[in-house]
């Protein structure tokens, strides 16, 4: 079903068309993993296809992804599900026009996130994006959250901290991507919602440049994707340790 954020979501990846003047670069990409040993889910094994789209613009940068979820095997009548999230920051060095940072720290951002998904999973974070400029990464990105739950029996609210990164290894004519986050909710509000850990990294082969030469470099991909959840869901006890194996394509 189209909701709000889906709309937000197509916005967001048609921006190049409607304001080629405001956007500085854009990708747009689809993933397909197959895994297995999934917890506090009807089915361990799982079938996900995630859209994914982020960009740098004007006064800023964009991140956004939805997931389309099915449940393979012994699914209890349920047999798929969706969550998503749009994350924009407005840079001060972009709003200011001058460099704001200092050291390691090359820009300092307003950081908002929106997650949604089916159940009572909608929320709202807000808070301090701090971009790093360290030996080996592509990028690294510190954002600290104040999260705020906004559906019924969401006990999600208190502090969350999200590093994100990407590191690239050059291999023959072609690279090998790691790449990842995590979701730290290092301090909660609500008794019955659990401090939990999630580390989600990927390693992935540009499985294009190789095979169709540099005119295909950072088009197509093959991998794993590791998710460790401690406490997932913030459930005391539930710790979630699986791969999935994965093919990205970017458009």
């Amino acid at each position: 079903m189209m909701n709000r954020k889906w709309l937000l979501l197509a916005l967001v990846a048609a921006q190049p068309a409607l304001a080629d003047d405001m956007i500085q670069w854009w990708d747009f990409s689809a993933t397909a993993l197959y895994g297995d040993n999934y917890d506090l889910a009807p089915s361990e094994r799982q079938t996900t296809i995630t859209l994914e789209t982020a960009g740098g613009w004007k006064y800023g940068d964009w991140f956004a992804f939805q997931d389309f979820i099915y449940f393979n095997g012994n699914n209890g009548g349920k047999d798929s599900t969706t969550y998503g999230e749009i994350s924009p920051r407005f840079s001060a060095s972009k709003i200011l026009g001058k460099p704001v940072g200092v050291g390691a720290i090359t820009d300092v951002s307003l950081a908002l996130t929106y997650e949604e998904g089916e159940g009572p999973v909608k929320s709202f974070l807000y808070g301090v994006g701090l971009d790093f400029k360290i030996p080996y990464f592509s990028y690294f990105q510190l954002n600290t959250y104040r999260r705020d739950a906004i559906s019924t029996g969401n006990l999600s609210d208190g502090w969350q901290l999200t590093p994100v990164f990407r590191m690239d290894f050059p291999v023959g004519h072609s690279n090998i991507v790691f790449d990842g986050f995590i979701d730290w909710v290092f301090s909660a509000d609500n008794t019955g919602y659990e401090e939990n850990f999630h580390f989600n990294p990927q390693v992935k082969y540009d499985l294009g440049a190789a095979i169709f030469g540099a005119h295909k470099k950072d088009k197509l991909f093959v991998g794993i994707e590791y998710d460790y959840w401690k406490n997932k869901y913030g459930v005391k006890g539930i710790d979630q340790n699986t791969y999935s194996v994965i093919a990205k394509y970017h458009f």
